[in-house]
């Protein structure tokens, strides 16, 4: 499933720690942490992910209730700033965590919903395409090199470009675009995604 695209707040200045993950089949993978749990974005990657499983987004109630959870709120507390009774709110919020067990395929609790939607996002913006990165690190700097330094290739040593080599550029050009929503510096792309630079910082996703 693709990340829903969310612009999420500078907070990497104040999380500058990466996470490694062992080695995992035929490569090592990086993967970001996520930014604080109560940022308004979480609760839209949530909808958008909850509308993408059951074509429903999230109502006001269950967005409260997320909300309360990550911000370490009790159900009693939900109840009274929201004006609902406490019996309701605990009942809205166990068919909540069901409907989100169900979605990401593990037990989902009120204890655990921080580090279960940490772990899903990681698994979304993860660089699972890493292979395809690594193999496409030439297309990068073909593409996007500068002409007036990039000689033509001679006839003989030109490659048609096939559809498939537009749709992996793309897909790819999208991740970086992805990244830079989570507020990641061209910097950090480069280094997380292991191609140069200078690549990086040709490829525009401004609207």
């Amino acid at each position: 499933m693709d990340l829903p695209r969310i612009a999420i707040d500078n907070w990497y200045t104040k999380q500058k720690s990466w996470k490694k993950l062992g080695k995992v089949g035929y490569s090592n993978y990086s993967y970001l942490t996520i930014p604080p749990m109560d940022s308004p974005q979480i609760l839209q990657f949530v909808d958008e992910t909850v509308y993408t499983k059951t074509g429903k987004h999230l109502n006001d109630l269950q967005r409260r209730i997320i909300g309360g959870i990550l911000n370490r709120q009790k159900y009693a507390d939900v109840a009274e700033t929201y004006g609902y009774s406490a019996k309701h709110i605990k009942k809205a919020s166990h068919e909540l965590l069901q409907m989100l067990s169900d979605i990401f395929g593990e037990q989902v609790k009120k204890s655990n919903l921080e580090s279960v939607l940490e772990r899903q996002i990681n698994q979304n913006i993860n660089l699972g395409d890493y292979n395809t990165f690594q193999n496409n690190k030439i297309s990068y700097t073909n593409n996007c090199s500068n002409p007036s330094t990039h000689s033509t290739p001679t006839p003989e040593k030109s490659q048609p470009e096939t559809p498939d080599f537009h749709r992996n550029n793309q897909a790819d050009f999208e991740k970086i675009g992805k990244l830079r929503q989570f507020g990641l510096s061209d910097e950090q792309i480069a280094e997380i995604l292991e191609i140069p630079l200078e690549v990086v910082k040709q490829v525009n996703f401004e609207e």
